[in-house]
C-alpha cells in the first residue's frame, strides 16, 4: 500500500480477503458511517416487526375473547363492571367508552338522552381513532427505511467508487486485483441498504393491511353496539 492510497482513505484489501468485516474495515469513513447507520436502522426495523407481530396477534385474541363474552348473553352492566378500571384495548375499549358515556348521560334526576346516540357515536369514533393510532405507532419508521435505505446505500456506493477511482488514479494501476476490492467495498453499502429496505417494505405493507382489518372489525362492532344502545334509548324515551 503506498502513502497516497492511505491518504485517500481507500486501502487495498489483501488478495482474496472479501469477508464482510474486512470490506467494512477497509472502506472509507463515510461509507463506514453509511453502513453502520443502515445496520442500526435494519436492527430497529426487525425489533419493530417482531413487536408488531406480537401486538397484532395479541389484539386479535383479545377481540375474539371479548366478542365471545359479549355475545354470550351476559348483561352489559356485569360486563362493564368486570372491565371497568382495566387497561382495555380494541373492542373492550370501545365498549367501556360507550358504556361510560351511557352512564354519565343517565346520572342525576334528569337524564340527558336527547342526543345520546350522537354522543355515543362520537365517543366510539374517537376511541377507534386512538386504537388505530396505537396499532400504527412506529409503522412510519418502516415506511421511511423502506423508501430511503436503498438511496442511502447508493450514496455510500457512489462515494466509495469515487474514492476507489481516486486511489486507482494515484497508483496508476488498473489491474483487476487493485480495482475489485474498492468496488466491492462500495457495493456493500448498496447491499446493506437493500437488506434493510426489503423487509421494511414487506412488513409495512403487511402491517398496514392488518391495521385495516382490525379497524374494520372495531368499526363493525361499534355499529352493532350503537344499534343495541339506540334500541334501549328508544325504549326509555
Amino acid at each position: 500500500m503506498n502513502p497516497d492510497e492511505s491518504a485517500l482513505g481507500s486501502p487495498t484489501l489483501h488478495a482474496g480477503d472479501f469477508s464482510f468485516m474486512s470490506l467494512f474495515l477497509e472502506a472509507h469513513i463515510v461509507v463506514q458511517a453509511v453502513m453502520l447507520g443502515l445496520l442500526i436502522a435494519s436492527i430497529w426495523c426487525w425489533a419493530i416487526i417482531v413487536d408488531k407481530m406480537l401486538l397484532y396477534a395479541r389484539t386479535k385474541r383479545q377481540m375474539d375473547r371479548f366478542e365471545k363474552v359479549f355475545w354470550s348473553g351476559q348483561s352489559l352492566e356485569e360486563l362493564y363492571r368486570s372491565l371497568q378500571g382495566r387497561a382495555n384495548h380494541a373492542m373492550a375499549a370501545l365498549f367501556v367508552a360507550a358504556m361510560r358515556e351511557w352512564k354519565r348521560s343517565h346520572e342525576g334526576g334528569r337524564p340527558a338522552i336527547a342526543s345520546l346516540s350522537m354522543r355515543i357515536e362520537k365517543v366510539l369514533d374517537v376511541t377507534i381513532s386512538r386504537e388505530v393510532d396505537r396499532l400504527e405507532r412506529r409503522l412510519l419508521f418502516l415506511a421511511t427505511v423502506g423508501s430511503a435505505a436503498p438511496f442511502v446505500g447508493l450514496f455510500g456506493t457512489v462515494w466509495g467508487i469515487m474514492t476507489a477511482f481516486q486511489a486507482i488514479a494515484v497508483s496508476k494501476n488498473t489491474n483487476l486485483a487493485v480495482v475489485a476490492p474498492g468496488i466491492a467495498e462500495a457495493l456493500l453499502a448498496t447491499a446493506i441498504g437493500l437488506a434493510a429496505a426489503i423487509p421494511a417494505v414487506i412488513a409495512y405493507n403487511k402491517f398496514s393491511n392488518e391495521v385495516s382489518r382490525l379497524s374494520t372489525r372495531m368499526e363493525g362492532f361499534a355499529d352493532e353496539f350503537t344499534a343495541i344502545l339506540s334500541r334501549q334509548i328508544d325504549e326509555r324515551s
